[in-house]
């Protein structure tokens, strides 16, 4: 089975006041959605957008396994840990919250900054806070997450280029830059789907669109 959840669907929400607009995939926050609680492990897939200046203030998480991909622009990070860095559009941050810790996000940049965090559940919940970046990751080396059971593929396709899809008990695809076809399905910037039970799927890539010149696909593998 395939569902297609399109970029105009998501339940908007931020402080526009602030500097900030989020895009909500599932159930999140004040909009409560009990038909969109999850996907397998995957709890949240936010796309944040932050003018310069604006941010998130110091806040707690728990129990999660927080992935962000930056798209655009410079995201400041600090942590409750002592890290503080700075994440790159083409970086990869993981932060494994497990049992407890507080961290803010800022664009300190001078323009703005677009990125894309996903919330999965731990296999386990508890332990010790950890803190990750990949910069630079590439489509041939899938960064696993074996604390929440699965593993992420980032793909870059030039026009007419394909990607073969896991087959896994579930996989979630979203586009970040350009367009794809799936199936009978064609998804555009921000549009998402959610695979359940398929073997031998694609993607080909309908047009130049990233900012290389490539569709840009972000694709979670979930066994069950």
């Amino acid at each position: 089975m395939i569902s297609v959840q399109r970029s105009d669907d998501r339940f908007t929400g931020g402080d526009e006041a602030a500097g900030i607009e989020s895009r909500h995939a599932f159930s999140f926050g004040t909009f409560y959605d009990p038909d969109n609680l999850r996907f397998g492990a995957i709890l949240a897939c936010n796309e944040e957008r932050l003018a310069p200046g604006a941010g998130f203030d110091e806040h707690p998480h728990s129990h999660t396994e927080i992935v962000t991909w930056v798209v655009e622009g410079e995201l400041t990070h600090r942590d409750s840990t002592g890290h503080a860095t700075v994440v790159r559009a083409g970086d990869l941050q993981h932060l494994s919250a497990a049992a407890g810790v507080r961290h803010v996000e800022r664009n300190d940049g001078e323009g703005p900054l677009t990125f894309l965090q996903m919330w999965l559940a731990p296999l386990e919940p508890g332990g010790e806070p950890a803190y990750t970046i990949v910069p630079g990751i590439t489509g041939s080396t899938p960064y696993a997450l074996p604390a929440a059971g699965a593993t992420l593929h980032v793909r870059r396709l030039g026009a007419g280029e394909r990607a073969v899809l896991p087959d896994a008990a579930r996989v979630y695809v979203h586009v970040v830059a350009g367009g794809v076809r799936l199936g009978d399905e064609e998804l555009e910037r921000g549009d998402a789907a959610r695979i359940t039970g398929e073997e031998g799927l694609e993607l080909v890539a309908a047009g130049a669109g990233g900012a290389d010149g490539a569709a840009e696909v972000l694709i979670w593998e979930l066994p069950v």
